[in-house]
């Protein structure tokens, strides 16, 4: 399941980070790749202890914790704290899975689930810079205007193409959610939007809307991890 999430940040929160962004200092992206994707891998990257990304990590968490449809489509039950990277000159990420387990410093070891990348840049500042999913519906380019987010699952082979011009800032974080199964994870989400759906049209109270909240809540209780 691969969803887009718009205005997740708002245009004047996206230009203050990036103006604090823009000045920040940055290292290798290959700081936090593991052996494959570190072979492809061409960026520039906040160090994860960085002050500047805690603060701004942390912002974007409280920002999801209110946004009902990422809620309802991750189900998190752990979020990594955000990192930020920076492609210009070139650089780009080659094709890659996603390490399957993370260690956030400071913290237990994180299962990845979910990837998600929020971009800071409006898509005509740079050149090139598409995230390139593969889905079983074939590659998918995403190149979303700055504040809005892409979720995918982790275990999708995906590629950064190279950024010819200008710079692609963005922010990105692992999930590990309390459905690991994706398929199962979709039908949920699928079920939640129509049970709301149902419910603005017929009353929380009805006896339908009643029962398939029911299913959901029974369908949670028997694939969640917690």
């Amino acid at each position: 399941m691969l969803l887009c999430f718009p205005e997740v940040l708002s245009a004047a929160t996206v230009a203050e980070f990036r103006q604090r962004l823009d000045v920040a200092d940055w290292v290798d992206g290959r700081v936090t790749a593991g052996v494959q994707s570190g072979s492809v891998k061409r960026n520039e990257q906040l160090p994860e202890d960085h002050p500047l990304a805690r603060e701004l990590g942390q912002r974007i968490l409280d920002v999801l914790s209110a946004n009902a449809l990422f809620l309802s489509a991750a189900l998190p039950n752990r979020i990594m704290p955000p990192l930020f990277n920076r492609y210009a000159g070139g650089g780009h990420f080659g094709v890659h899975v996603d390490n399957a387990l993370r260690t956030p410093k400071g913290s237990s070891m994180l299962r990845t689930d979910l990837s998600a990348t929020l971009f800071l840049a409006e898509p005509d500042q740079y050149e090139g810079g598409e995230l390139i999913i593969e889905t079983p519906f074939g590659a998918q380019e995403v190149k979303l205007p700055a504040g809005h987010l892409v979720l995918y699952p982790s275990s999708s082979l995906h590629r950064v193409a190279a950024v010819t011009a200008g710079a692609r800032v963005a922010a990105f974080f692992w999930i590990q959610s309390l459905v690991r199964d994706n398929e199962q994870r979709a039908h949920l989400f699928d079920l939640d939007q129509s049970v709301q759906s149902l419910a603005a049209h017929l009353g929380v109270d009805h006896p339908e809307v009643v029962k398939l909240t029911g299913l959901y809540h029974n369908l949670v209780r028997r694939w969640a991890e917690v």
